[in-house]
């Protein structure tokens, strides 16, 4: 079965190309079909802002890594009992890469994102096929194409910051980072009645995509002074939410101070394992008394982002696609920040879009 997978360990944005990694389409062995399991003949997966990281070593250095998460398909065949959910061969989903086994301590407890078992099922999905457990798998509404469903799981992300942010109709809510993430997290935002929506992004390209698609301003935090636009934008007030979708190191910090007193700040993107963010107690956490918080995956997101993705406008996330077989050129687009979002086409349907 042909995977997109890591073949070298590396940065992918590594100037020198001894020391590079490298991703390469690999044949892997197709998933055992179980009882309660779902094969999927895929259709689009769609390169996540983790997968460099991947690359990197971030969750092991055993290669070949097989990647792909954000993924859509048709139904190929099913396991005997994989019917509880009303699922047919033939049908349009997209999913949950995470499978949460419902036995241990943190699932009992209602917090499946520390399932202690959850990486015993993690499978790559940009690859031809892919098996899941029904309990992954969500069927597609019909107003939303194969094209448009492998946004599923990032969209499921942006619900869950939204939920992390506890956002209150006209608080104020500013985004950093314009990539899918902060696109999508700012479409959700607006969508909870969130005022002063702003998009601090240095790509001039995604400042003026998030003003097509809700954004009231768009700062540039390298030609323009943050914490003076911010105070400008809010009255001095800074913002009720401030959402950091970039990974960025070098902006992280900034974002304590954009803040209003009593503000919520949400870290919802991928860390260098080795970063360490300075943090002045006394000044953010006393005097401020700001509340900190950060996204890992998003359990119980996934009914609700399936019901709000006919109403996103993603057309400019999904407008760069590159077959399975162009997978490294689809990389290369990927790291060069030319597109917001790169897509790979595993395999082609009549519903191509």
């Amino acid at each position: 079965m042909r995977t997109v997978a890591v073949t070298k360990i590396g940065s992918l944005r590594d100037p020198d190309e001894t020391t590079r990694g490298r991703i390469g389409v690999v044949d892997l062995p197709e998933q055992e079909l179980g009882p309660e399991d779902v094969r999927i003949r895929v259709a689009y997966s769609a390169i996540c802002g983790s997968d460099p990281h991947l690359a990197e070593g971030f969750f092991g250095t055993d290669v070949p890594i097989g990647l792909g998460h954000e993924l859509s398909g048709v139904v190929e065949a099913l396991g005997e009992r994989a019917t509880r959910g009303g699922l047919r061969v033939g049908d349009r989903v997209a999913g949950n890469f995470l499978k949460f086994c419902g036995t241990c301590r943190a699932c009992n407890d209602g917090r499946q994102q520390f399932c202690e078992n959850s990486k015993e099922y993690n499978r790559p999905g940009m690859a031809e096929t892919i098996t899941w457990h029904e309990s992954q798998v969500y069927r597609l509404p019909d107003d939303v194409s194969l094209l448009q469903g492998c946004l599923l799981e990032p969209t499921s992300v942006a619900v869950r910051i939204a939920d992390k942010t506890r956002v209150r109709v006209g608080d104020r809510v500013a985004i950093c980072g314009g990539g899918p993430i902060g696109q999508l997290a700012l479409q959700v935002m607006r969508r909870h009645g969130a005022t002063s929506l702003t998009l601090i992004e240095p790509i001039a390209e995604r400042r003026e995509m998030a003003l097509r698609h809700g954004a009231d301003f768009a700062v540039d935090p390298v030609g323009e002074d943050q914490t003076a636009r911010a105070a400008e934008i809010t009255g001095g007030r800074g913002y009720d939410v401030v959402i950091d979708a970039s990974g960025s190191t070098r902006a992280v910090r900034g974002l304590l101070d954009i803040a209003t007193l009593g503000g919520t700040v949400v870290y919802g993107a991928m860390y260098p394992d080795d970063f360490e963010m300075p943090l002045h107690l006394s000044d953010y956490l006393y005097l401020k008394e700001l509340t900190l918080t950060g996204v890992f995956v998003s359990p119980y997101a996934f009914p609700r982002a399936l019901q709000l993705l006919p109403h996103l406008e993603l057309d400019e996330l999904t407008a760069a696609v590159f077959d399975l077989d162009d997978a490294v050129a689809a990389f290369e687009a990927h790291v060069s920040g030319r597109h917001p979002k790169v897509v790979i086409r595993c395999n082609s349907f009549e519903d191509d879009a």
